[in-house]
């Protein structure tokens, strides 16, 4: 009845062709190297890290003595207006009690409140916390005093903020962030702002800021163009933006010449060397449109931010020529490896490299990016300058059309503290290699790998598109990067293999349980042995006796370093069910049951606490932890059945038949006890206590793709048309609650669907949120379904689950 109710629906989305994506995946290594486009064109912006940082690159093709930009944009020069808590503390009056009024006017009179001196935040903070801020939110009125003229002049919002953060300029709101944090962001105001800050002391900066657990933190202040850049300033035009999982496209006419430019990533999962090599590369091609020749010099810069994680730290740089390469390269003078912990935090150990193939007509460059631009704007040589930018300029000469390459990479020497150990990358796991042997390897391999990459999009597109469409298609482009450069690959001294993910922009835990399971999808699809990378930490911290509850941890610690849980709760369902559910999926994969038997003890204690508890949840988060505690959790409770289940599964396959028969049988009671106490008649309750709730029942999906068959069918063929009568135009929400979704466990709930237009049906609207969110970031998987915006999270590892519908395809065959 379901399948005929439903087959013929369809939702309108926009075409391939015309999709633009949030962000655009140009370079992405791990967690630390990682850079993106976040506006349309490539120029349009400066490109940034995934947090929102700016990590410059700038890109200029001369055609004729004439110059066309076709990457980046250049940082302005600022000096400070208002200054931040960097420069000096700042006095302002605030509250943390929610004051009446319009709090942010001009003319608001603030009774009551208290004075300090900023920063506010919980910890001092690079020593810049001024004010201790403990409470869930504060208030803060800021008097500034302009004291120069700033008629005709670009002025710049500096704030820094953890996490939601509001802020108005003179009563205009100009910053309303949701659910983020950020470090130093520099937002130019618009005119109507610009024009109400008048000389003397009464213009006010007022800003709220929310406390979601963890770090607490507010800086702001203003900041002023010096000497605008006058040089580079004529764009291409660019004529598309491609993301496919391992190659982002861009076309560009640079007036009598066309211009393509590839960002490619060669993330293959069957090469686990090739997988961690931390080099990306940049493939440009030229070509006249006119059918004549002309003169055609090419310009690429890369800024020092990529080494540092503040601007007031200092770099040096360097030239160096090895095995065919020229390299340029930048580093933090001050190296302290695996130096701090945190979330909105970049790496600031290690050197950042620009390199390409040595060759007459490409020249090397380290100097001032103002300076390099300004002498490559005239025809001139650039005048080296350690410390700063660094680049190549090419030279091709009179041509009808050339191509060539560069690569970027990343040596952080040491990658992870796991437990005490400092750990070097996978690839030089053996102690044996260097970065400029990666280098040489990649420069060696690059047409191999250029022609395997776009064979691998190809196929990888139509396997998609065959299963859920063209919009799931790309979708799962979108996600295939995102979701592998949000882990870091390296071997325990155990030997065992650690692909260790960071909890982007939700608190920066490292291997977090309830993040690797949503994502475990696209490594089970691939490879089964990252999906064991997933788990090995976390079975290795119980096994090793460091931590003792008959439940899994939730993390080891906080990126890079993984030396204990430092998340401040635990859930004991949510990860014992991950746990086991996610073995019993390795288990399927490879067809025995080796890995389960290497930890069965571990997993018998997990499962008996799940036999245990694990009906009817007592009041404890579950992974959609933003949501906050809650008891009777039906959908948790479902993991908790399926856990059950998977051990049970597993047990048969390592021939445990009474194990199996026992623990099944007590998974099938769970189940129909679970039916009555959740049965709301038309649909199933969020809490099995509140009657006219209800919430995706995203975890059932691996009862149908592991074919326990615990559930009664009758459930699935309720719940889905149900949820169809509550979806908005950008998703399915995730309970009655709230209006946000999570597009991660969409995708898990349209898995369910028994066609393919009902799959879509439940797709399509994310793919339409993608397509015209207002917030230009690496995708979000926390948004709202009533609205293009962003709720919270960004560049998650948790889109890896996108691939669910391609793994159940490889499962069970074609639906």
């Amino acid at each position: 009845m379901l399948s005929l109710l439903f087959a013929g629906a369809s939702v309108a989305s926009a075409t391939a062709g015309e999709f633009r994506a949030p962000a655009y995946p140009l370079v992405t290594v791990d967690p630390y190297t990682s850079c993106w486009s976040t506006s349309d064109n490539l120029y349009g912006d400066v490109t940034r890290h995934w947090t929102g940082a700016q990590y410059p690159m700038i890109g200029v093709v001369k055609v004729d003595g004439t110059d066309y930009r076709f990457m980046g944009k250049e940082m302005p020069l600022l000096s400070s207006l208002v200054p931040t808590a960097v420069a000096n503390g700042w006095n302002a009056v605030y509250t943390t009690s929610e004051p009446s009024g319009d709090w942010y006017a001009t003319d608001y009179k603030p009774q009551g409140w208290k004075s300090g001196e900023g920063a506010f935040g919980s910890v001092p903070q690079e020593a810049l916390a001024r004010t201790m801020w403990n409470t869930p939110s504060i208030w803060v009125r800021r008097n500034v005093d302009i004291t120069r003229p700033i008629d005709g002049k670009a002025v710049y919002l500096n704030y820094s903020h953890d996490d939601d953060v509001i802020i108005y300029v003179n009563g205009i709101k100009v910053v309303d962030t949701g659910n983020q944090c950020h470090k130093e962001v520099r937002l130019q105001l618009p005119e109507n702002v610009v024009s109400t800050l008048k000389p003397g002391k009464d213009n006010v900066i007022a800003a709220w800021c929310h406390d979601r657990g963890g770090l607490a933190f507010l800086d702001f202040g203003l900041e002023i163009e010096e000497n605008p850049s006058r040089y580079l300033l004529n764009e291409a035009t660019q004529l598309s933006a491609e993301v496919l999982p391992m190659n982002t496209v861009y076309k560009f006419r640079c007036g009598a010449v066309d211009l393509d430019l590839t960002f490619t990533a060669p993330m293959f999962m069957d090469d686990l060397d090739l997988l961690s090599r931390p080099v990306n590369y940049i493939t440009y091609n030229v070509a006249a449109n006119d059918g004549k020749t002309h003169d055609v010099q090419l310009y690429f810069e890369a800024g020092r931010e990529w080494a540092i994680d503040n601007i007031v730290q200092e770099t040096t740089s360097a030239v160096e020529k090895k095995d065919g390469l020229v390299l340029v390269s930048v580093a933090n003078k001050q190296q302290k490896p695996l130096n701090k912990a945190g979330d909105n935090v970049r790496i600031d150990w290690g050197t950042f490299y620009f390199a390409a193939p040595a060759a007459k007509n490409c020249t090397p460059f380290l100097a001032d990016g103002r300076e390099a631009r300004k002498a490559f704007a005239e025809g001139k040589k650039i005048k080296q300058q350690k410390g700063s930018e660094v680049g190549f300029t090419v030279n091709l000469g009179t041509t009808s059309g050339d191509s060539g390459y560069l690569m970027i990479g990343y040596n952080d020497g040491k990658s992870i503290q796991y437990f005490g150990n400092d750990l070097n990358p996978y690839w030089n796991r053996k102690g044996d290699s260097n970065i400029y042997k990666q280098f040489a390897l990649a420069a060696k391999e690059y047409s191999k790998l250029m022609d395997a990459s776009a064979t691998f999009d190809k196929q990888l597109m139509a396997d998609a598109d065959e299963v859920g469409g063209p919009e799931y298609a790309q979708l799962c482009a979108l996600a295939y990067r995102q979701a592998i450069s949000a882990h870091k690959l390296v071997e325990s001294p155990q030997g065992d293999l650690l692909w260790l993910s960071k909890e982007n922009f939700s608190n920066g835990s490292i291997g977090t349980v309830d993040v690797t399971y949503p994502s475990t999808p696209l490594f089970l699809y691939y490879n089964p042995e990252l999906a064991k990378g997933l788990l090995n930490h976390i079975f290795y911290y119980s096994e090793s006796g460091k931590w003792t509850k008959p439940f899994p941890a939730h993390d080891v610690g906080t990126y890079p370093l993984a030396n204990g849980q430092t998340y401040g709760g635990d859930m004991p369902v949510e990860e014992a069910g991950n746990m086991l559910i996610t073995a019993a999926a390795i288990t399927r994969m490879e067809g025995n049951a080796d890995y389960a038997k290497k930890h069965w003890d571990v997993m018998t204690t997990w499962t008996n606490y799940l036999s245990q508890y694990g009906l009817d949840p007592e009041n404890q988060l579950c992974t959609d932890d933003f949501a906050g505690h809650f008891a009777h959790n039906a959908n948790l409770s479902i993991k908790a059945i399926l856990g059950i289940a998977s051990y049970a599964y597993m047990a048969d396959m390592l021939g445990k038949k009474d194990v199996a028969s026992k623990y099944y049988a007590r998974a099938r009671e769970l189940a129909n006890e679970w039916e009555k106490m959740a049965n709301d008649d038309d649909h199933y309750r969020l809490t099995f206590d509140k009657p006219g709730t209800w919430s995706q029942k995203y975890n059932i999906v691996w009862d149908k793709l592991l074919g326990f068959n615990v559930f009664p069918e009758k459930i699935v063929e309720t719940e889905l048309p149900y949820y169809l009568t509550h979806q908005n135009k950008y998703g399915l929400p995730l309970d009655n609650r709230e209006t946000y979704t999570k597009t991660d466990w969409i995708m898990w709930t349209a898995t369910l669907a028994p066609n393919k237009p009902m799959f879509r049906q439940f797709i399509i609207p994310v793919y339409n949120f993608m397509n015209d969110t207002r917030h230009r970031v690496p995708m979000s998987d926390w948004v709202y379904t009533d609205k293009p915006d962003q709720r919270g999270f960004q560049a998650r590892s948790v889109v890896g689950g996108y691939f669910i519908k391609m793994l159940d395809n490889k499962l069970n065959g074609k639906k």
